[in-house]
């Protein structure tokens, strides 16, 4: 059996070298970014997601943390730190699993199988319990607005001071409640 350090560098080597891109953070193969695409045939066909990882020291005994870096309405993804509620990286991680597992089989599994009475968005689990279809709605509209900007999925940040620029430059009609939270210019 290889080490921890050299599985880690094994697995991200064939992660880079796969379809996804992978954006190091540090020049360090602990952390780091992949881009990835909603499954077809999916409510998520289409948006394009940066998933931030990292690998504790341990990895692959023990297992990655990973989230979603722009926003994105599922019932098991906590929309505001992008967390994922997965039971086979929270719980149930195995040794045998690699990072392409997660991309290839888990994440695509998670958005095309939502479990909203395990929820991390409670607002989105109650709405797709409550009403399919406004919840499929309220998903595509997440789609376009978060994960389809110039075919690249763009960070929360980057779309919080655009829509400040929207709201300070008074182009756009604002609800009170899309006002509330930003300072007077």
């Amino acid at each position: 059996m290889s080490s921890p350090s050299k599985r880690r560098e094994m697995d991200v080597m064939k992660l880079m070298m796969s379809d996804y891109s992978v954006e190091t953070i540090n020049d360090c193969l602990n952390e780091f970014n992949v881009e990835f695409h909603g499954p077809k045939e999916s409510l998520y066909e289409g948006g394009v997601w940066k998933i931030h990882v990292e690998l504790p020291d341990a990895y692959p005994y023990k297992s990655p943390s990973i989230g979603f870096v722009n926003k994105i309405f599922h019932p098991n993804v906590d929309e505001l730190s992008g967390s994922v509620c997965l039971d086979v990286i929270n719980q149930s991680w195995s040794p045998m699993f690699d990072l392409l597992n997660i991309f290839e089989v888990f994440l695509p599994q998670l958005l095309l199988y939502p479990n909203p009475s395990d929820p991390l968005n409670g607002d989105a689990a109650s709405l797709m319990m409550r009403d399919r279809t406004q919840y499929d709605q309220k998903v595509r509209e997440y789609c376009e607005r978060y994960a389809k900007k110039n075919g690249t999925a763009e960070s929360d940040e980057e779309e919080e001071e655009s829509e400040e620029e929207d709201v300070t430059d008074g182009e756009t009609a604002s609800t009170d409640d899309e006002i509330a939270g930003h300072a007077d210019p």
